[in-house]
Formats: C-alpha cells, structure tokens, sequence
C-alpha cells in the first residue's frame, strides 16, 4: 500500500529478459541499500513491483525487480529502457503518514498527456484515458499518475486536468513530462468499490 507521494526519482539500468514474457528490470535509487529488504514492494511510476535482488555499482545503489507479462501488457512497464526515469516510492508502514491517498500500486491502464499549459510556476497537464476508466473519475477527486498522488480539476468523457505545483514538478518525472507520453494511471480505490456497489444493487 502506498500514498503516492514520491520519495525518489530511480534510472532504470538494465531491462533484461528472464523467460518468455518476464523482464528483470535493475533500477538506481538513493535509498539506503541496507534499508531494501529483498520481498520487499516499491511502488515504480505506479506499478508495485517486488523487490528481487539489490546491490551497488560505480557509487550508485540499485534494485532489482521482475515485471511480468500481465505487467509488461498493461503499464508502461513495457516501454521501459536504460535511461527511463522512474517516480519511486516505498511501502507504507503502520504510523506513516497518509499524506496523499491509499494507492495500490495496481496500475489499471495507461494514459497519454494529451496537452500541457504552462502556468506561473505550475503547469495543467491534460491526459486522454479510456472511457471504461474515465467513469470512475470525478471532478475534486484522487487519481494516481506515474504512481503520483494528484487531485482531479476538470473532467470530460475521455480527459482529465490536474495542476501540477512546483514542487511535484521538480521531485517527480512530471517537469520532463511532454505532450505524448503515456502514464500509468491508478483509479481511487473508493471509487472502484463505490462503482461496484451500485453495479450489483
């Protein structure tokens, strides 16, 4: 479980492919190495990933993960290179404060920065998502992007606005962010169990 309040911006080293759609994926971070345990979850630009093997290379420590084929399918987890830029966060723990919203880490799709306003110190990214994902967004509502906690502006039947202050967007890979990439996209939990007990009544 996570908050979607980023704690490091990780490189991705190495993609290597273990076994028929299964990746081992070695990614640099400023964490402390002897604070990843192996087993451990690491929340990668939204995706929960499973921590598999750590280590230390020229001054840089890293960790290794396994994205699977579902993974690869579903999330931008596929597109994935040396040098691709990662917002990463650790698991919460019990007394940790929930600073942003209960995130997952269980992307439900991807979608694409559709446009970009550049704002006094801030920016209004807009993203065009799947209409099947689109109805459990909500204006003033939570979402999840990259694994980054936002609040919903302005919604349509396929896009959604959120602001993006200046302090996301210089801890986060949202300052690099341009027109055209896709983002994995996490819909609040709340919403989902909400949708679905309306479906069932």
């Amino acid at each position: 479980m996570f908050t979607g309040l980023t704690t490091d911006v990780g490189d991705v080293l190495e993609v290597r492919q273990q076994a028929e759609g299964l990746r081992r994926l070695r990614i640099a971070c400023s964490y402390d190495r002897a604070s990843i345990t192996v087993g451990a979850s690491i929340a990668c630009s939204g995706v929960c990933l499973t921590v598999v093997e750590t280590g230390e290379e020229s001054g840089h420590i890293w960790f290794a993960v396994d994205a699977a084929a579902e993974t690869l399918r579903l999330t931008t987890a596929g597109r994935w290179k040396q040098g691709t830029r990662l917002n990463l966060e650790r698991s919460l723990k019990v007394g940790d404060e929930l600073g942003g919203h209960i995130v997952a880490g269980h992307a439900d799709g991807t979608a694409e920065l559709a446009a970009r306003e550049e704002l006094p110190e801030m920016a209004r990214l807009t993203f065009r998502a799947p209409p099947a994902l689109m109805r459990f967004v909500a204006q003033k509502g939570s979402v999840a992007l990259d694994g980054v906690s936002l609040t919903v502006n302005e919604v349509t039947r396929d896009t959604l606005s959120v602001l993006i202050i200046p302090h996301t967007l210089m801890v986060t890979t949202f300052g690099a962010a341009t027109v055209g990439d896709a983002m994995n996209i996490e819909i609040d939990l709340m919403a989902r169990y909400a949708a679905r007990l309306m479906e069932t009544k």
